[in-house]
Formats: C-alpha cells, sequence, structure tokens
C-alpha cells in the first residue's frame, strides 16, 4: 500500500482492490482498470491517465473516493479532503495511486505498466529539468524584461481609437 500527505499534514493510505475499483467507479464515473488499455499491434491508450493529469479535480475526487473509508473514519468530507491538496501533494498522491493502481494488476500487465509508467516519468523528468534549465538561464529575466518594454511601446504608440478621435 502507498500513502501521501495532504496539506494539512494528514497521512492516507491508498489501497486499490476490486472494492475500491467498484467505489471509484460509483462515485466518480471513471473506471481505474482502465487506467491504461493495450491492443496487441497498437500504441497503448492512456486517455485516461492524461484525463487525469490534466483535471486536478478530477483526480482529487479519484483520490477521494478511494481514500473514503479512511476519509470517513477519520470525519473529513470531500470538501475538506480537496481543501488540502495543492501543489506538491497533488503530486505526490498522484505518484502514489499510480503505483498502487499498477500493483493491483497482475504481474504480466503490471510489468508492462511499470514500463509505460517510468517512460513517461523519465520524460516528465527530463521536462522539469529543462524548465529549471530555462528558469536559472541568466538572461531570461532581461529577455522577459525587454518583451514587457517592447509591450508597453507597441501599446503606447497604437493609434487612438476612434471614440476618442474628436468630430469636428
Amino acid at each position: 500500500m502507498k500513502s501521501f500527505t495532504d496539506n494539512n499534514g494528514r497521512a492516507w493510505i491508498l489501497s486499490v482492490n476490486v472494492g475500491t475499483l467498484k467505489r471509484v467507479r460509483a462515485l466518480c464515473n471513471v473506471d481505474l482498470a482502465n487506467i491504461i488499455t493495450v491492443e496487441p499491434g497498437k500504441t497503448p491508450n492512456v486517455d485516461l491517465l492524461e484525463r487525469l493529469a490534466s483535471d486536478p479535480v478530477l483526480l482529487v475526487d479519484v483520490l477521494y473516493a478511494v481514500c473514503k473509508p479512511e476519509a470517513d473514519a477519520k470525519n473529513v468530507s470531500d470538501e475538506e479532503f480537496g481543501q488540502a491538496m495543492a501543489g506538491d501533494a497533488i503530486e505526490l498522491a498522484t505518484s502514489a495511486l499510480l503505483d498502487e493502481i499498477i500493483d493491483f494488476f497482475p504481474e504480466a500487465k503490471r510489468r508492462m505498466f511499470q514500463k509505460i509508467l517510468a517512460a513517461t516519468r523519465r520524460f516528465e523528468t527530463k521536462s522539469k529539468l529543462a524548465l529549471r534549465e530555462l528558469l536559472e538561464d541568466p538572461e531570461l529575466d532581461q529577455k522577459i524584461d525587454d518583451a514587457l518594454e517592447a509591450l508597453t511601446k507597441s501599446s503606447s504608440n497604437s493609434p487612438e481609437s476612434p471614440e476618442s478621435i474628436p468630430i469636428p
């Protein structure tokens, strides 16, 4: 079982089993058993994975549904759960959830999904490194200043709007 900590310091344990899949399906209309689908000779379909990655509200709803028995025991509503999820907590929870979902599957499928997830994480790491290098570029601030100055000059040199031109 994987775990994560929300922004209020509460630890949550993730356990994915058939009961969890049923609960997530009922509460969120999301089938975690189809997080990645693979057909022979085709590229793996990661539509659900991409949906969860691009929609933090859906992702946190799924996390809450996974954690619902624990949330009920802690007397934490879905609203309170969501309020404690932002930034790094979401990233850590997502990673733990994906690992737990993959661990649910039998060995052959699990190994294939682990390879796909590892490739995704390598790409994500490379993207973060490229972004960090861009942000650490000493010329970046000057480029931003130059662009803003150019925008300011172009807007102050723009022709007057028709409403501000006096009619003789």
